[in-house]
């Protein structure tokens, strides 16, 4: 998820997003374990994307 989506969503809209990107991370870490997941690099790009619209929620709160 790119910072440009990220600035046009609303805060509800993060906060099912950071919901829905937590069950795929789950998904994809029990993937990994039983060597079932063919790119290994989503799990690094969900991370960034929680992490960007958790600051974007801390930054609405404190706005």
């Amino acid at each position: 998820m790119k910072k440009k989506e990220v600035k046009k969503m609303t805060k509800s809209q993060a906060i099912k997003d950071i919901d829905k990107f937590k069950k795929d991370l789950f998904n994809f870490r029990f993937q990994k374990t039983n060597g079932q997941l063919t790119n290994p690099s989503k799990i690094k790009e969900i991370k960034k994307s929680i992490a960007r619209l958790k600051t974007f929620i801390e930054s609405e709160k404190n706005a």
